[in-house]
């Protein structure tokens, strides 16, 4: 059987649409949502959809990007773009939908599909390496399971695959049934139902139920009635149940789990006889994700010795690329555990959201299981490495070596790691981004370790992937039209500079903001070209601030007189920001200066007034709110009288995050986005729909036994008077983890568990009381992450997580995740 052509034609059949093409016999190969992601334009499809921005607003920039063939909703671009195809539908994600259910309907695949709260992603990725020795596997690139998710996942199916895993997730009721039209499971996995997700539901019953409709017509349901007992037995899916469980009776009752080393022994009830695996992990979550697939194998007819052959060689999964500073001021991102054209493509647009050096390289393996020629998979590569202007490609592996022809930019091949590490000392790494990105049987972690620098053992992780997601929750809440300056001062609260600017800038926010001319100045010479407003600036710093076309806050006459005067005579409409003190009465021009202000700047050509803003003092706090409204309503007068002496509008401001969530009628012409990035806002009872963005950890160092009455630290301020166990941990006063968190007042999480600090805090070191827990050198210590988290750590020293954050030192490294 030959695979499908989709002729535009062909496409708009299927979505039963209206048209308007000059050329319905294109060939499309790509669907494509986001016009920053451009591959083989000649053969892609743009879907417009509505979501959190508006797809067709982006139509212009696919149209540069030579991006001809579109699928809309707005007919009023037809015209625009006369030279472009055109299918016109009702729903644009419908459409999308639609055609990937048409594609999957195209061929007899048999399917697993997989849902739950959690696990997902984990599980599908084992069981590819588990299944993948007996066919060729289509499955979800990363966590590809939304509504949009889902039909991409899909559309990647060929005749050559002979098993599809796809994982579901769903965030509301009535989404599920559409995404089990698109997959059509024969095998459904449920890995379990948890909190995640669930604001989107009326209860854990209504979102279990919604759930399992993925499975109504699946041959076999493989799931653990701990995680079902709300359902009756008889409403469960599936022709064929096989269950799994530690507690309840059940096809495979596991009934003993047994840690040993970095290793998880199981045994268990398997058809009235015990059977046994290993694991090759020992966390609670990976124990529980090597059950399922343990079910799994054993539902589809494996034996329980072909089952624990391949389990104890599974293989760690890395879900997310790491941004990492590299050797000599590279960036590298470590994406050195997997291999495959659809996460190629994913970890090259990462690539290109890099803009601090100019060169990009990629260090690039051998891909394997693909199913396609290898002259085809190659010039693939080639064509897509071109397309997104990589500069060097340092191949590995006997087949991309026999293909090097096909790269026409810089090259290097090795036959193998071994020989490219061997190399190393004489190649060149320098001011670049290197993208490491390798199958697992070619160890590119040790390239990446070759690459990094050394990372000290305390590291603060910052989740890319939390932080958009909170960018668009905010983004849900503005009205039309209503721009996001996005606050990026004080390293962006202790997060990094450059990495959290190119994100927000690949996401295009409008504004940037920064306290000082310094910051500002990095983030140009790291490649941001977005605008910058700099709040502070400081006389000395002018010359610099107009080198680098950053845009000053303006507080007061003397300092708006300072500017103008290091202005050349070939400085016209330089963009200032006006700042008006509303109540604040910190910067800013009060009401009995604005008409000294406005003849300052009535009549200068030197400046333009690109906004006018000021500074809410309490607008989280409700018994504040007449205040809040009162300096809304003086800000309003204020830049009113302005806007009459200026003779235009320039852009008005003055919500902060939690003016943003609840005073949405002070939304005006932009909002500026701060803490609320990063997963905090205070106007919002326990941060509800918002996502934790970082975790600091450290690691133990030592583990002592002391006898009653032995004390801890300097002035022998720890006291332990029954005697007991204590852990030092490599986080101090100098990584920002403050000495008031000393002798109790702090706590970490170790193996699950909370445990108290113990006598004062030192410069590099903390002592952790750890009596009677299992605890040895090298274990990870949390200081905060989702569950305890940096609102509890304030409150433990009576701050405000603002101080936590930017308290944390440089020395600490930050390593950037994104999915």
């Amino acid at each position: 059987m030959l695979d499908p052509i989709y002729t535009l034609s062909t496409i708009a059949g299927i979505l039963n649409s209206d048209t308007r093409l000059l050329d319905g016999e294109v060939v499309i190969q790509y669907l494509i949502i986001d016009s920053r992601s451009v591959f083989m334009p000649e053969s892609a499809l743009f879907f417009a959809l509505v979501s959190h921005r508006n797809g067709h607003e982006f139509i212009a920039d696919a149209y540069s990007k030579d991006i001809r063939n579109f699928v809309i909703s707005s007919p009023h671009y037809i015209d625009q773009y006369p030279d472009c195809n055109f299918i016109l539908v009702d729903d644009v994600l419908r459409a999308l939908q639609k055609l990937a259910i048409a594609h999957r309907n195209f061929f007899k695949l048999d399917t697993i599909g997989i849902t739950g709260s959690n696990g997902k992603t984990i599980v599908k990725e084992w069981l590819y390496q588990l299944l993948a020795a007996d066919y060729n596997i289509v499955r979800s690139p990363k966590s590809y399971n939304s509504q949009i998710g889902v039909p991409f996942s899909v559309w990647q199916i060929d005749t050559d695959h002979t098993l599809g895993i796809f994982e579901a997730g769903i965030s509301a009721i009535n989404e599920m049934e559409l995404l089990a039209d698109i997959i059509q499971p024969k095998i459904g996995i449920l890995t379990n139902i948890g909190e995640a997700h669930a604001e989107g539901f009326a209860s854990k019953k209504q979102k279990l139920k919604e759930k399992l409709k993925l499975f109504e017509n699946s041959d076999l349901f493989i799931y653990s009635p701990d995680y079902v007992n709300e359902v009756n037995f008889k409403a469960l899916p599936g022709k064929r149940k096989f269950s799994w469980s530690t507690k309840a009776e059940a096809d495979l009752r596991i009934i003993a789990i047994e840690p040993i080393e970095s290793n998880c022994y199981l045994r268990a009830i398997f058809e009235d006889r015990e059977i046994e695996c290993m694991l090759p992990f020992k966390d609670k979550a990976s124990i529980e994700n090597g059950m399922i697939c343990w079910a799994t194998l054993l539902a589809m007819g494996y034996s329980a010795q072909q089952a624990d052959s391949r389990l104890e060689k599974l293989s760690h999964v890395s879900m997310r690329l790491e941004l990492k500073n590299g050797i000599n001021q590279c960036s590298i991102i470590d994406d050195s555990y997997s291999a495959d054209i659809s996460s190629l493509a994913i970890a090259l647009d990462f690539l290109n959201q890099q803009n601090q050096h100019a060169k990009k390289t990629v260090i690039l393996s051998d891909l394997f299981e693909t199913g396609r020629e290898d002259e085809d998979l190659y010039g693939e590569i080639a064509g897509l490495l071109a397309q997104k202007n990589v500069n060097r490609l340092i191949g590995i592996g006997t087949q991309i070596t026999q293909f090097s022809t096909l790269f026409e930019m810089e090259t290097q091949f090795f036959e193998n790691t071994s020989a490219f590490i061997e190399a190393f000392p004489g190649l060149v790494f320098n001011h670049e981004t290197v993208l490491v990105k390798g199958a697992r049987r070619f160890e590119f972690g040790r390239i990446s370790k070759l690459l990094t620098q050394k990372i000290h053992d305390t590291v603060l992780e910052i989740d890319l992937n939390a932080m958009v997601g909170n960018l668009q929750f905010y983004r849900s809440k503005l009205k039309s039209g209503v721009k996001i300056m996005a606050m990026v001062k004080a390293f962006s609260y202790g997060s990094g500079s450059f990495e959290i600017a190119n994100l927000l800038q690949f996401h295009k926010v409008d504004y940037l903001a920064v306290a000082y001319a310094d910051e500002g100045i990095a983030l140009r010479k790291a490649g941001i070209s977005l605008p910058i407003m700099v709040m502070s600036p400081e006389e000395s710093a002018f010359e610099a601030i107009v080198k680098y076309n950053l845009e000053p806050e303006i507080y007061s006459i003397g300092i708006l007189n300072s500017f103008l005067n290091a202005l050349s005579d070939y400085d016209f409409d330089y963009p200032v920001h006006i700042k008006i003190d509303s109540g604040m009465h910190r910067l800013g021009f009060d009401e009995r200066e604005i008409d000294q202000l406005l003849i300052s700047i009535k009549d200068s050509q030197r400046i333009k007034v690109k906004s006018i803003f000021s500074h809410l003092v309490a607008s989280a706090e409700a018994e504040h709110d007449g205040f809040t409204q009162l300096q809304i309503d003086r800000f309003g007068v204020t830049a009113a009288k302005l806007i009459d002496s200026l003779g235009y509008r320039p852009l008005l401001h003055i919500s902060n995050t939690s003016g943003i969530s609840r005073w949405p009628d002070a939304q005006l012409d932009m909002v500026r986005l701060g803490i609320g990035l990063y997963g905090f806002d205070s106007g919002i009872l326990a941060n509800k729909g918002l996502q934790t963005t970082m975790v600091l950890k450290t690691t133990v160092t030592q583990v002592k036994e002391l006898t009653a009455g032995e004390t801890v630290g300097y002035s022998r301020r720890g006291v332990m008077p029954d005697g007991g166990k204590i852990a030092t941990v490599k986080i101090g006063y100098a990584d920002g983890y403050t000495r008031a968190f000393g002798n109790g007042t702090g706590k970490m999480l170790i193996n699950g568990q909370l445990v108290p600090t113990i006598g004062s805090i030192c410069m590099d070191m903390t002592m952790l009381d750890v009596t009677g827990i299992d605890v040895k050198p090298g274990d990870e210590a949390i200081v905060f992450n989702h569950e305890h988290n940096i609102m509890t750590l304030a409150e433990e020293i009576n701050t405000i997580p603002y101080e936590i954050l930017t308290s944390i030192s440089q020395r600490v490294k930050r390593v950037y995740f994104y999915e």
